[in-house]
């Protein structure tokens, strides 16, 4: 287990599949919502999702965990986009359908202060 500077886990490795608090406030802090390009779900309706999944040895750790709103976290188990980290941002690749090239995409970085504030609140867990 990986700790940050106040004792909150922030990799449990493969020792459980849910989020613990810190490590959910570490994901928040970095993707601040829905990290979909275009979405702008805030944090509180959003869930964790393993890049890697965990039932095929993913371990729940910040370099496998991205936040999605239910929507994106559907699509992204039911279609063929497919979500990375990339210099640690994620990015998400379009299905060859809509983007021949699949030109990797990003949300901009650009927080407004209500999603600030939003991401310093700890989110109830979906």
């Amino acid at each position: 287990m990986v700790l940050d500077g106040q004792g909150q886990p922030l990799d449990v490795g493969r020792l459980t599949r849910s989020i613990p608090d810190g490590l959910r406030r570490a994901v928040t802090s970095r993707d601040g919502g829905c990290a979909h390009p275009g979405c702008d779900r805030p944090p509180s309706w959003c869930e964790i999702h393993h890049l890697i999944p965990w039932e095929h040895g993913g371990p729940t750790a910040l370099g496998n965990l991205v936040m999605l709103c239910k929507a994106h976290h559907r699509q992204i188990h039911s279609t063929d986009w497919v979500v990375r980290l990339r210099d640690g941002i994620p990015e998400f690749l379009p299905p060859a359908w809509i983007d021949p090239d699949q030109i990797p995409r990003r949300r901009p970085r650009t927080w407004d202060a209500t999603r600030a504030h939003e991401a310093r609140r700890l989110p109830e867990f979906a």
